[in-house]
């Protein structure tokens, strides 16, 4: 944080997380020159506090500034990610591509009818409740009535992943997948609930062959041969329903056959020991066992997450083990 020398203006500020007196700002913020209002803090301590939303502001203010420096681009439904290693323009951050799979352009952002349910983060693209909230460090019980309603929500969630799947054929861009979910999520009086989270621009993920999670549908093809991942997360009734699948494209060779047969088995597997009382980690004992039996490896740069009320939310379920459980004497 750093600290405002100007005694007098400070004292007319308050902090941007309590309203309190504000007597420090953050040093990013001052950098970006945005406005003092949403840069000051109390204490060092509100600060850190309020930091995982905080931080999308100066994301925003990146992508604002990269749209007036590139306007005619955006006009013609071009979007860019600004974090560095991710830009999809040569005036961004250069970025070292380990496979074949290169940006393609994206088309501009669907719409939400006004009658649909939305999200806190729909209009200016920052989540307010599910970063702060206490379920991001403790386990939920779902009661009876949020039950039915995750099972509503994931039962929509289920038909509009089937409706991607029912379009994927050579020759179908990712931008096209998009257009079916975001259609059939609303038809089912859904909200597409990636679309604009933390400005994510998209209704649905596609990642395509070396593409982990998280890919941003976009103009690309998909080719024979591909295989290409669907994420899609449903908002009904404030509930969130989400699931993935990996599908072929066309024909597929021997090794990405053996993939994703050996993911699914690793799911199968995992499904097949949840019970009360088994502890989150032995199912990322279980996949990783299976996964690694198969000459396979497991990311670990992600995890599974909870869902219901919040998008995102504990616990957190990893699909690897660690390193004490995995070499344990049995």
């Amino acid at each position: 944080m750093a600290s405002e020398s100007d005694a007098s203006s400070i004292a007319t500020l308050s902090c941007a997380r309590c309203e309190k007196p504000a007597h420090l700002q953050c040093p990013k913020c001052i950098d970006l020159k945005l406005p003092r209002e949403q840069a000051s803090f109390c204490t060092q301590e509100c600060f850190k506090a309020a930091w995982s939303s905080h931080k999308s502001v100066h994301v925003k203010a990146q992508l604002s500034s990269i749209g007036d420096q590139n306007s005619d681009l955006i006009s013609q439904g071009w979007l860019y990610c600004v974090k560095k290693g991710q830009a999809r323009t040569p005036k961004l951050p250069h970025f070292d591509w380990t496979g074949p799979l290169k940006q393609y352009p994206i088309s501009t952002k669907r719409v939400v009818p006004a009658e649909i349910e939305k999200p806190d983060w729909a209009i200016d693209g920052t989540p307010k409740v599910e970063p702060n909230s206490d379920l991001q460090h403790v386990v939920e019980i779902k009661t009876p009535e949020q039950i039915q309603r995750m099972r509503e929500t994931c039962k929509i969630a289920r038909e509009v992943l089937d409706a991607a799947a029912r379009v994927i054929h050579p020759g179908v861009t990712t931008d096209e997948i998009d257009r079916v979910v975001h259609e059939a999520t609303i038809a089912a009086g859904g909200y597409p609930s990636p679309l604009n989270y933390y400005f994510f621009p998209k209704s649905c993920c596609t990642s395509v062959n070396e593409v982990i999670c998280h890919g941003i549908p976009d103009a690309r093809k998909l080719e024979d041969g591909d295989i290409v991942n669907v994420d899609v997360t449903v908002c009904y009734k404030g509930c969130h329903g989400d699931l993935n699948e990996t599908y072929f494209v066309g024909n597929v060779d021997e090794a990405s056959r053996q993939l994703v047969k050996c993911t699914y088995e690793c799911l199968e597997k995992a499904i097949a020991i949840v019970k009360p009382g088994v502890r989150f980690r032995e199912i990322g004992e279980i996949v990783n066992r299976h996964a690694t039996m198969s000459g396979l490896s497991v990311v670990r740069s992600y995890c599974g997450h909870g869902i219901g009320d919040l998008f995102h939310c504990a616990p957190n379920i990893p699909h690897y083990a660690s390193i004490l459980c995995y070499f344990r004497i049995s």
